[in-house]
């Protein structure tokens, strides 16, 4: 890191991603939140099987939201996938992020969750910078760094010969 004494905001910033630490945080990162969503999925079928109600009243009590007619046309039409649906992906992305395996597929999953939680809850009573902004954050922090490599199994999925002559696999590992 260099400082310019003309101008002390053009400073450079190097941010080196091969230490340790790095490692550790980025794997504790993807553990944390493949727990949680872990945990609201096994707890959903836990109490309600695949049959989880609640998913499509949500979707058509979305009236007036910033994504309109479309989540209670999904709550009208799709219950039959999203009743089973959301506890059974939240709980596979869940555990895909905490054994750190198709960890950029299982975040992409969580992009697509918490992206709907966040325009979904257009009411932004606490603002637009909310849990559902953080956890999509989250989930795309993993996906562009792949935390699934660090002390996770996508590190020894990769070194397979079948990955390395697929070299696209990476993509959704990682």
């Amino acid at each position: 890191m260099s400082y310019q004494a003309t101008n002390p905001l053009a400073d450079e910033f190097e941010l080196e991603l091969d230490g340790p630490l790095t490692a550790y945080w980025l794997a504790l990162l993807r553990v944390v939140t493949g727990w949680w969503f872990f945990h609201a999925g096994v707890t959903k079928l836990i109490e309600d099987g695949l049959a989880f109600g609640y998913g499509p009243a949500y979707l058509q009590q979305m009236t007036g939201t910033a994504l309109g007619p479309i989540p209670v046309w999904m709550g009208n039409n799709l219950a039959f996938l999203i009743k089973p649906g959301v506890p059974l992906f939240e709980t596979l992305i869940g555990l895909a992020l905490i054994a750190g395996a198709l960890t950029r597929l299982a975040a992409l999953g969580g992009v697509v969750f918490m992206t709907l939680f966040w325009v979904g809850n257009a009411g932004f009573g606490h603002g637009l910078v909310n849990s559902d902004l953080m956890g999509l954050l989250l989930f795309g922090t993993m996906i562009v760094f792949g935390a699934g490599r660090y002390y996770g199994l996508d590190a020894v999925l990769e070194k397979l010969e079948f990955v390395k002559q697929r070299p696209k696999l990476r993509y959704i590992l990682g």
